[in-house]
C-alpha cells in the first residue's frame, strides 16, 4: 500500500508540474504583445513618437502601423542588433523603452524621474530628456559615481534635492523622458552640467564650455 501511494504521490507532483509549466508559458505568452503593419492604437502611437525623437521616423504620429512605421522600425532594430522584421515584439519595445509587462529597471526609472520633474518642471520635453542624459553622463564619467543614486545624492549636485522640489509630486511627462534618456537619447550632447543663467550663482560654471542651449538651461561639457 505505501508504494501504491507513494507512486500516486509521485504522479500527482509530476502532472502538477506539468500544469504550472503550461501556466507559465501561456503567461509568458500573452505578454508577448506584437504589433505590425495593420496594428493600430495607443502603443503604435509610442512607437511612432520615439522612433520619431530620435530621427528614424519621418511621418505622421497617428497610430497606425503602416509602411513608413515598419521602415523605420526596421532602421531602429539595425542600428540597436535586433532582428530587423520591421515587428515590434517584446524586444524591440523594451529597446524603445515601451512598457511590456516587465518592471525590469523601474527603480531607475522612477529615482531619474523624480530628479527630472524637480530639476526641470516646466522645461520643454526635450529639456527633460537633456537633464536626464546628463544624470546617465555623469555616471559614465571617471569625475562623478558610477551610480544612478550616486550621482543624484552627490553633495552639491543638484538643488533640488535639499530645496524642497525632490519632495514634489513627480510630473507624467518626467517618466517618459527618464525612459527616453535611459534608452539612449541624449539632446544634450553629451553634456555633464547645466544651469539656468537667470538663477546661476557660480562663475565658475560659466567657464564650462557649452555646447547646447534648450529652454531655460545651458548644457555643458
Amino acid at each position: 500500500m505505501d508504494r501504491r501511494k507513494l507512486s500516486l504521490a509521485l504522479a500527482i507532483l509530476f502532472v502538477l508540474n506539468v500544469v504550472v509549466i503550461m501556466l507559465v508559458q501561456s503567461l509568458q505568452n500573452a505578454d508577448a504583445a506584437v504589433y505590425k503593419q495593420g496594428s493600430t492604437g495607443s502603443t503604435v502611437t509610442q512607437i511612432q513618437t520615439k522612433l520619431k525623437n530620435w530621427g528614424y521616423y519621418n511621418g505622421g504620429v497617428d497610430g497606425i502601423y503602416g509602411s513608413k512605421t515598419v521602415a523605420a522600425v526596421k532602421k531602429f532594430q539595425k542600428t540597436n542588433g535586433l532582428a530587423v522584421d520591421g515587428i515590434c515584439g517584446n524586444k524591440t519595445l523594451a529597446a524603445l523603452g515601451i512598457a511590456t509587462g516587465s518592471t525590469a529597471n523601474s527603480g531607475s526609472v522612477d529615482l531619474l524621474a523624480r530628479l527630472i520633474s524637480a530639476e526641470a518642471r516646466g522645461e520643454p520635453y526635450v529639456g527633460q530628456v537633456a537633464v536626464g542624459a546628463v544624470v546617465l553622463n555623469r555616471m559614465e564619467h571617471p569625475s562623478f559615481p558610477n551610480t544612478m543614486s550616486g550621482v543624484i545624492f552627490q553633495s552639491g549636485a543638484f538643488t533640488c534635492v535639499t530645496d524642497g522640489q525632490w519632495d514634489k509630486p513627480v510630473a507624467d511627462s518626467a517618466y517618459s523622458a527618464a525612459r527616453d534618456a535611459l534608452n539612449g537619447w541624449d539632446p544634450s550632447g553629451g553634456a555633464i552640467y547645466y544651469f539656468n543663467p537667470a538663477t546661476a550663482t557660480s562663475k565658475w560654471i560659466w567657464s564650462r564650455p557649452l555646447i547646447v542651449t534648450i529652454g531655460k538651461h545651458r548644457f555643458c561639457a
